[in-house]
């Protein structure tokens, strides 16, 4: 993707942007002229290099941020700091995301609270800490789905119930939060593999399911991720799937 400044003077606070999905977001939006600021939860050292990436471009345009979603009581601390910087906040990526198996039979009532508290609950509260500057700025939250959240993965139960819910969360937040700000979610398919690795015939198999017979890229992601912050001001309450046609 080619620098742009259609994002000039405004902020994005991306969550889980240290690596993987999330980095590809933030430098999206970080190219298009956005200040970036880059949570993390414990990959500080990616954090800290992404960061210094960003401001050896444009000097004191990015900040890396720690903060355990799952903590409420912290999340303010994730806000103010993007407040002090610039004033603003424009954009937030709820990206941060908890995924392993969990079988019915042996799940437990731990990783019930880890997957629903990362995956749900935390983009739930951390956009109402950040509803007050978005609504100031007119604002946009993009919350990242998963076509799981449609079509259940399995062995995956608590982490696919955790997506669809936060795919209604981004409805009725496009509608509670309307006219001030917009709110859409991306359900990404086969566009990054899980770190926990996949052996080659499943993901001959998962990509032979795709309508376009491959696989995406997170810049796949990221795209949809620009659109919807530059390009999109009369878009809110929709979910578009980055899948290839997984999902059809």
């Amino acid at each position: 993707m080619e620098h742009d400044s259609r994002l000039g003077g405004r902020v994005a606070l991306v969550t889980g942007a240290a690596r993987r999905l999330g980095a590809a977001i933030a430098g999206a939006l970080h190219r298009a002229g956005a200040s970036v600021v880059v949570h993390y939860g414990q990959s500080k050292t990616e954090a800290d290099a992404l960061v210094a990436s960003f401001n050896a471009t444009r000097p004191r345009s990015a900040l890396a941020v720690a903060c355990d979603l799952r903590a409420l009581e912290t999340l303010p601390t994730l806000v103010e700091p993007v407040l002090a910087s610039w004033g603003r906040l424009d954009i937030l990526v709820n990206n941060a995301s908890t995924f392993y198996p969990t079988a019915v039979g042996s799940i437990t009532p731990a990783q019930w609270d880890d997957l629903i508290g990362t995956n749900l609950r935390a983009p739930l509260f951390l956009a109402q800490a950040c509803a007050p500057a978005l609504r100031s700025a007119q604002g946009l939250i993009i919350n990242m789905i998963d076509i799981h959240g449609q079509r259940p993965l399995k062995t995956h139960t608590v982490y696919s119930v955790a997506k669809a819910g936060l795919a209604m969360l981004t409805k009725s937040l496009a509608r509670e939060l309307a006219p001030d700000v917009r709110v859409n979610g991306i359900a990404p398919g086969p566009v990054l593999w899980p770190e926990s690795g996949l052996d080659a015939e499943l993901k001959a198999e998962i990509v032979a399911k795709t309508a376009l017979k491959r696989s995406g890229s997170p810049d796949d992601v990221a795209r949809a991720a620009l659109y919807l912050a530059a390009d999109a001001p009369f878009v809110t309450g929709q979910i578009i799937a980055v899948d290839g046609g997984r999902s059809l």
